[in-house]
């Protein structure tokens, strides 16, 4: 009777490729490459908001676009990864992947007086900071009513139902 040792990581590295292909099935191509979803800050600043997104290796120019549409901002793009293999390069293979990479998109509520003459965007070591102008406007300051003097009292008459006083 001839033995066989076990070699766990073996059987893990058989499962990890079907384990990939149930989820593409039943979820869409979600395994391995589920697309980005950059993370985001937002902070108020005075009357602003500021959007500070994750943006590592992404060409803004290229692969970007921050847009006012109706009454919402849309910051969309994609995050490209050289994976391809070219010819004379067989033995290339990525082992590991943790980073994503693919489309993504974003979308905030604006204000219905904010437009796109209100939003700016830099970027800079891999942070792209959109700053939304004039978000929030300053609380309107209490108004004081006047209360006028009646000189004569007011005189309170009801109608009968066939109209008579």
């Amino acid at each position: 009777m001839a033995i066989l040792r076990w070699d766990p990581f073996t059987a893990l590295a058989r499962m990890d490729p079907e384990f990939d292909e149930l989820m593409r099935r039943s979820f869409g191509n979600t395994a391995g490459s589920a697309g980005y979803v950059p993370a985001i800050d937002m902070v108020r600043d005075g009357s602003d908001v500021v959007i500070s997104l994750e943006l590592p290796g992404v060409d803004v120019e290229k692969d970007v676009s921050i847009e006012v549409e109706g009454h919402r901002l849309a910051i969309g793009g994609e995050r490209r990864g050289d994976f391809e293999r070219t010819e004379g390069d067989e033995n290339r293979r990525v082992i590991v992947r943790e980073q994503r990479y693919g489309a993504f998109r974003r979308e905030f509520a604006l204000p219905e007086h904010v437009t796109a003459d209100d939003v700016a965007a830099t970027y800079d070591k891999g942070l792209l900071t959109v700053r939304v102008r004039n978000v929030t406007r300053p609380a309107p300051e209490p108004q004081r009513i006047a209360v006028q003097h009646v000189s004569q009292p007011l005189q309170v008459t009801a109608e009968s139902e066939s109209g008579e006083r």
